[in-house]
């Protein structure tokens, strides 16, 4: 205790700010590495709010910055530093787990921009905060939130924010380079933002149906799209396929695209919505060990008889790589998949020419994306 009250001492009696500051600093850093005696944490409880009804800007400072992060701030101390100026509200508010979700969306309401700054890029943001933020934050803060793929944002939100900033690129940006997005707010973005993010929205995210094909078939002058790539992105292949084989896109040179790509889902619901047979019998005959269950779904499908060696390759390639077993992520297995399906002779003997270099290219890219992780993992 000694040394407690040769600190507070300090504090209370230092000749300069800064002496004190330092000392508030050194208290602040005991609290928060220390596994603290009960003695300790009773003198800790009577120190943290000197602390924060100091006069002096530079102690109160130290605790907001020193201990922004920690478990050991109770909630009204905390409460209280983010009312204070911001040099001080700003470092607690970013950090400290002393807050409820409450709390931080009344801060929103009635805070300024810089406090719904920092709040919308915390950590982890819920969306009780999330919907304050879009409901009374400045655009900043509404970017920021969109920007923080740890915020959870619910859909209505997000549909909010694409209404309300419908002709801001900065924030039609934030929210189309999110992790993950509604399809709903996906096709509102589809028609509104420039020709580089409606790339990226294209290759990251999936695209509803009609609109896939629309752009596919021109509708949307400023972007085209990879359909094996939305292939990969959907979450409900039946009903893509459904309507790609409606507007007459569920080609066999996408069948064989996108199995290339290791899309088997795709292809197991494309087969059965071009022989109109139940995708788990279409699925059983795809997968069945003998050389008939493929061939006999692949020819109720109507395909061509010259490419049935190319997707028998495929089919094999696939089950190859799933007996080896062992995790793979989308880019792994796509670059496998490639370059097994590519190094079959019945590939190169069957396969159109258009559909070897729209494959050899998807090679060379998915390469590409393979060194670059290796390069960031060393």
């Amino acid at each position: 205790m000694c040394l407690w009250e040769a600190v507070i001492r300090t504090i209370l009696k230092g000749a300069t700010p800064e002496e004190r500051a330092k000392a508030a600093e050194q208290v602040c850093l005991t609290i928060d590495r220390s596994r603290l005696t009960e003695e300790g944490r009773m003198a800790a409880e009577e120190i943290l709010p000197i602390l924060a009804e100091d006069a002096c800007e530079l102690v109160r400072r130290a605790l907001a910055v020193t201990l922004k992060s920690s478990p050991a701030v109770p909630r009204h101390i905390a409460l209280k530093l983010a009312r204070d100026v911001d040099s001080i509200a700003l470092p607690i508010l970013s950090a400290s787990p002393a807050f409820t979700e409450e709390d931080l969306a009344e801060i929103v309401r009635i805070g300024g921009p810089a406090r719904q700054v920092v709040i919308a890029k915390r950590s982890h943001v819920t969306p009780v905060v999330s919907e304050s933020i879009v409901d009374h934050g400045v655009q900043r803060a509404i970017e920021a939130l969109c920007a923080n793929d740890n915020a959870e944002i619910p859909e209505r939100c997000l549909q909010r924010v694409v209404e309300r900033y419908s002709r801001s690129e900065s924030v039609l940006s934030a929210v189309a380079y999110r992790r993950t997005l509604p399809m709903p707010v996906t096709e509102k973005l589809v028609r509104l933002v420039s020709d580089a993010v409606l790339d990226h929205l294209v290759s990251h995210h999936e695209i509803p149906p009609d609109i896939a094909v629309a752009i596919a078939l021109g509708a949307y002058e400023r972007a085209t799209i990879d359909l094996v790539d939305q292939a990969g992105l959907t979450g409900d292949p039946a009903r893509f396929v459904a309507h790609l084989n409606k507007h007459d896109r569920l080609t066999p040179s996408l069948l064989l695209r996108a199995l290339a790509n290791g899309h088997m889902a795709f292809l197991e619901h494309g087969l059965a919505e071009r022989a109109e047979v139940p995708h788990r019998r279409a699925r059983l005959m795809i997968h069945d060990a003998g050389p008939l269950g493929l061939r006999a779904v692949y020819e109720k499908a109507q395909l061509p008889v010259r490419l049935y060696p190319a997707f028998r390759a495929g089919v094999d390639a696939w089950r190859a790589l799933e007996a080896e077993g062992g995790p793979l992520d989308r880019n792994r297995l796509q670059t496998l998949m490639l370059e097994r399906f590519l190094s079959s002779d019945a590939v190169e003997f069957n396969v159109l020419q258009e559909d070897l270099v729209y494959l050899l290219a998807r090679l060379d890219r998915q390469l590409g994306l393979d060194t670059a992780e290796l390069a960031q993992s060393a």
